[in-house]
């Protein structure tokens, strides 16, 4: 029951306080503002919560565990053994030891910090509710960055068997059997952490590729490496419902107008993200979403109400938590007078699949349309000694250049540690880099980043451990 209302004067209030929120909050408060932060859950969000963070480490997991089960190098046997909730234990201290670092970050910047959920009352004041409390903040400035959850699927409601990406980082045990429906880079992560782990994973995507949004040559080293795991992948397969067994679930799908079934332990759903923006009463303070529940900005992250931007994955674009802690830069700094404006020329983004995927910049067909005529230089870790020495000698690194100024525009990483590996070329774009500076700038030897040189090497007609035609 509500006890109580008061009202409070804030500077700066920031709603959410995942990687947008978080950091906007730190911005603000840098530049001289008094912040308060709004979050319902915990601080972190759903990245450090029940997203980047756990997946990630999961992950790592299961590739230390498939690496004793698949030593890369001949005349090394292992015995290994998984206790899979030590693994769990071990996960979920990451996620703690990266959210109190935040929470040590708020209180170093001085943001105060408020449990509750918030919504708009007037264009320049939002109610927070409590269990026990309502309290009202006006603010000069406000900053949204409510973040996304997972999509539901009417077909398939989550519940019971039926899990979102949360319930699936949090499985007790390693099931016998698990069915994902939705081949992107959630399912294909997920997917193949637990074929490493040792379950039946069987994909349903229903576009005609897993990735459906990245270069085909790319995604098809993942496809390799999900069959090299006994992956199962069934494209053009839609999800039609599902049922109870004696044992765990059945789910029925269309593949090609004919119906199929597979049956499993649990079926995990990751069809996208939706934006939270639904109990945010925003008609209250004059914001009308889209068709999408996205909250329409300018560059600089203001909305149509003055004083009130939104960052993250409630506006338009990627649901990458990187976005949403640039933007939430650029929103702060907006707010504070300063000149900014959003630049996504250089966002990466990263699939953390065996191999792993890395973009940045314009692909080939982009560039031509930008520039009129573009030029690629493609390197295989194969020819890199580092890679062959590792047991990771698959996948390559694509530049795209502008053909007239040989200016980088774009790059393309498939292969081990493509994550790291996409920073420099998104640096070298950044800082209009022409594919000569890059070949010019001496690598170390042997190491990975060789091939960015490589390729920028057979851009420019000039491969040397490489013979092209």
């Amino acid at each position: 029951m509500v006890v109580g209302e008061l009202t409070e004067e804030v500077e700066m209030l920031v709603i959410g306080g995942g990687p947008g929120g978080y950091v906007a909050a730190i911005r603000a408060a840098q530049l001289g503002m008094r912040v308060t932060l709004v979050e319902k859950d915990e601080i972190g969000g759903v990245c450090l919560n029940r997203g980047c963070i756990p997946s990630k480490a999961l992950i790592v997991a299961a590739e230390d565990y498939a690496a004793g089960q698949k030593p890369k190098v001949p005349g090394i046997a292992h015995a290994v053994t998984l206790d899979f909730t030590k693994v769990q234990v071990w996960k979920d201290s990451v996620v703690r030891q990266m959210t109190q670092g935040v929470d040590t970050l708020l209180k170093g910047n001085k943001v105060t910090v408020v449990k509750g959920e918030a919504f708009f009352v007037s264009p320049t004041e939002v109610r927070v509710m409590t269990e026990t409390e309502a309290h009202n903040y006006r603010f000069k400035r406000c900053i949204i960055a409510t973040g996304s959850r997972p999509a539901e699927l009417r077909s398939l409601p989550y519940g019971g068997r039926v899990l979102t990406s949360t319930e699936a980082l949090a499985l007790p045990e390693v099931p016998t059997r698990l069915a994902i429906v939705g081949g992107g880079y959630i399912g294909v992560e997920l997917g193949q952490a637990y074929a490493k782990f040792g379950a039946k994973v069987t994909i349903l995507e229903g576009t005609g590729s897993i990735l459906p949004n990245l270069d085909p040559i790319a995604t098809r080293f993942v496809a390799r490496g999900l069959k090299e795991w006994g992956v199962e992948v069934y494209t053009n397969a839609l999800a039609k419902s599902v049922s109870s067994t004696e044992d765990g679930v059945r789910l029925v799908y269309d593949a090609n107008g004919e119906d199929r079934a597979v049956e499993a332990d649990y079926v995990l759903v990751t069809v996208g993200r939706r934006p939270n923006t639904d109990g945010l009463e925003l008609q209250a303070a004059g914001i009308a979403t889209d068709d999408h529940g996205l909250i329409p900005v300018d560059s600089t992250g203001q909305t149509k109400a003055a004083g009130v931007y939104a960052i993250g994955d409630v506006v338009a674009g990627a649901a990458l938590a990187h976005k949403a802690s640039y933007e939430g830069k650029v929103a702060a700094e907006a707010a504070a007078g300063q000149r900014v404006a959003v630049d996504y020329a250089c966002m990466p983004t990263v699939v953390f699949s065996d191999p792993e995927i890395a973009t940045v910049g314009l692909d080939e067909k982009a560039a031509e349309a930008k520039c009129g005529k573009a030029i690629t230089g493609r390197f295989p870790y194969a020819a890199n000694g580092r890679a062959v020495s590792m047991g990771a000698g698959v996948g390559f690194v694509k530049l795209v250049a502008d053909a007239a100024s040989g200016v980088l525009v774009g790059a393309q990483v498939v292969g081990a540690e493509a994550s790291n590996l996409v920073a420099e070329l998104g640096l070298a774009i950044e800082m209009n880099a022409t594919l000569e500076d890059v070949a010019l700038t001496i690598h170390a030897h042997p190491t990975l980043p060789e091939i960015v040189m490589e390729a920028a090497d057979v851009a420019l007609g000039t491969p040397i451990h490489i013979v092209t035609r």
